[in-house]
């Protein structure tokens, strides 16, 4: 429990008793209040971090602290991200004969980041989401917040996820022109107009016959209820835990109400004639972008009935509305594609300057290693 006071017009840090006594003003004050005072595990329960506000100038950022421990959820833990998520997908897309190679590179990589310890790290502006969006902050104060953050967590290494050329050129610049490593980590699809580029496509127009012919009632959903939290809970488990990987945040019904309570998320709903929610999309908006890092369908139900088109549809539909650029995150590549959408890589910036010799040369290492093999891969088969 303590409050880090700020230099002089420099950035202040907030945690325990001070976070807590601390106004909600912004966005990221009240979630990471809330995350502070229930506890990480009520809201994600396959994350353990600390969670601190750093406050600049005009934004409050949140920030998560890990202190090494494997098998958590990708949003704050690296080993995650680029280990037992590969190691997932590799089991998806069966390789073949590719796949003992592909796994024993994943063992070498396991191997360098347990190493360097490259989970003792400390994550700024990160939303424990599958993309955190950064908004106006174009990278203003960076270099007095790499400071304040080294000096506080000496023995972690300092993360910044989601960067690419797309969403946050200025941020992405400025992260280079103050020194920090970057990593490729995914490659994303991005959608420059959506009226443009989405809504003309005959894969978008057979999209809004599936749902014409559903049957389904849509909308926004502006006052959920506990069933309707349980629900949405549940129907992204069964996709993004139980298809895909355990490695996906894994969101409580109580994530769920705190994110529509305090804006964080725009939940887009598709109920049945008695009511229940059988697809939804959750909206994130920062910065003139949209993305869905949640959705969800009931999968007990035949593929025939398109619930997956519907909420994709309702989710793109309601970011054309809104004006917005629509970020569509990793994955399904070629359904991507066929709707307008074009592959850019994001990056994770990570910054070990104030870490041992050996720390920085496995982060040398690492950089060199993804940047030769995996970056070109993401481009050449569209992952």
């Amino acid at each position: 429990m303590l409050f880090i006071p700020p230099a002089s017009h420099g950035p202040e840090l907030l945690e325990g008793a001070a976070l807590l006594s601390h106004a909600p003003e912004t966005l990221a004050a009240s979630y990471v209040a809330r995350l502070a005072s229930d506890g990480t595990r009520e809201l994600v329960t396959n994350v353990a971090s600390r969670v601190l506000l750093l406050g600049s100038g005009p934004f409050d950022l949140p920030v998560t602290v890990d202190d090494g421990t494997l098998g958590h959820s990708y949003v704050s833990s690296p080993h995650s991200a680029y280990v037992l998520y590969a190691r997932d997908e590799i089991a998806l897309l069966g390789l073949g004969r590719m796949r003992f190679a592909a796994e024993a590179v994943l063992k070498t990589l396991s191997a360098l980041l347990r190493t360097m310890r490259l989970n003792r790290a400390v994550h700024l502006d990160n939303w424990l989401l599958s993309t955190n969006l950064h908004g106006t902050w174009e990278g203003a104060g960076l270099a007095g917040m790499r400071e304040l953050l080294s000096a506080r967590f000496p023995d972690h290494f300092l993360i910044i996820r989601s960067l690419d050329p797309w969403t946050c050129p200025t941020l992405l610049d400025a992260v280079r022109q103050d020194g920090w490593t970057l990593l490729p980590a995914r490659q994303i699809w991005v959608t420059d107009d959506l009226a443009e580029q989405w809504l003309p496509r005959g894969q978008t127009r057979a999209d809004a016959k599936a749902l014409r012919r559903s049957g389904l009632t849509t909308g926004q959903a502006t006052n959920l209820s506990e069933r309707d939290c349980a629900r949405i809970a549940d129907l992204y488990h069964q996709l993004y835990v139980g298809r895909y990987s355990a490695i996906n945040p894994i969101f409580t019904p109580d994530f769920i109400q705190t994110a529509a309570t305090i804006g964080l998320l725009s939940f887009l709903v598709a109920r049945d004639a008695q009511g229940e929610i059988m697809a939804f999309s959750a909206l994130r908006s920062a910065g003139g972008v949209g993305t869905v890092p949640l959705m969800g369908y009931d999968m007990t139900r035949p593929q025939s009935d398109g619930l997956y088109r519907i909420a994709s549809y309702m989710a793109a539909e309601a970011a054309m509305n809104a004006g917005l650029r629509f970020h569509g995150s990793a994955g399904a590549a070629e359904f991507k594609r066929s709707r307008g959408a074009r592959g850019m890589i994001e990056y994770m910036a990570v910054d070990a300057r104030h870490l041992s010799a050996a720390r920085r040369t496995g982060l040398a290492l690492l950089a060199a290693g993804l940047n030769a093999f995996m970056k070109p891969m993401l481009e050449r088969n569209g992952w």
